[in-house]
């Protein structure tokens, strides 16, 4: 048993987790919001994983089952005033009043733990209504659409230019396709959701203005708090931000 220590910066989390379950990895756990530790079994791929994740430094581990340890760090949570989150593999019962949303850290990108995913759950409470469209971009395994299906958003849309992602995502979801925003028509949906990062928060932001209805909301997030205003300036329209540790979401009225 070996681990390796690796960097990340935060808008790639996600995808670094998935990457490595993909490479067989036998738990991970997050040290903190730049770096994660990854167990592995086979000694004999270690080579290959240094020269995969440069810079990511290695040690000899004890014996015992990383996957449960991993999965301490995963007890249920409560978000906002309506939703209860809990990993696959508890059975806690539903509190009473909250929504349960069933996640997998493993299979997909979003795991619903991190505080963008947190600000964007508590967002579509005050926003979404039942009957009202929504469009969830870059939706990952589908958790930010779930919790806009529990509210009541009818139709609902998702996509996500990752083909493995929407293969999760539509476990749970039926509009879900791969893709992004330059595949929906103008005026779609009532409220856009995007956590993602600022990059494609910036480079896809007249797709997201275009699919808002007249009187809609976008909820943009997957930025740290000291990116807030580089992506306010960079939409008109854009003016709640709300707090959350480092990280940040936009609220942009249409």
């Amino acid at each position: 048993m070996f681990s390796l220590e690796i960097e990340c910066p935060p808008g790639g989390r996600d995808l670094l987790i998935a990457d490595l379950w993909e490479q067989g990895s036998a738990g991970i756990v997050e040290l903190d919001d730049f770096r994660l530790r990854a167990f592995f079994d086979d000694h004999s791929i270690r080579d290959a994983l240094l020269a995969r994740y440069p810079g990511a430094a290695w040690r000899f581990e004890e014996q015992r089952d990383w996957v449960e340890a991993a999965r301490e760090k995963l007890p249920p949570m409560l978000v906002g005033n309506r939703f209860f989150l809990v990993p696959e593999w508890r059975d806690d019962p539903t509190p009473p009043g909250r929504l349960r949303i069933v996640v997998n850290p493993g299979m997909a990108f979003g795991t619903g733990f991190h505080e963008t995913t947190q600000l964007c759950i508590e967002a579509m409470e005050r926003c979404v209504r039942p009957g009202m469209a929504l469009l969830d971009v870059g939706t990952g395994s589908g958790i930010l659409a779930q919790a806009g299906q529990l509210l009541g958003a009818a139709p609902l849309y998702a996509c996500d230019t990752d083909a493995l992602a929407i293969d999760v995502a539509r476990r749970t979801l039926r509009n879900a396709f791969v893709g992004s925003v330059d595949a929906v028509r103008s005026g779609i949906a009532g409220v856009v959701v995007a956590n993602i990062s600022p990059e494609a928060i910036l480079e896809l932001a007249p797709g997201l203005l275009r699919a808002l209805k007249p009187g809609g909301t976008a909820l943009l997030s997957g930025f740290e708090s000291r990116q807030a205003d580089l992506i306010r300036n960079a939409l008109p329209g854009a003016g709640d931000v709300c707090i959350k540790g480092e990280w940040a979401l936009v609220a942009l009225h249409r």
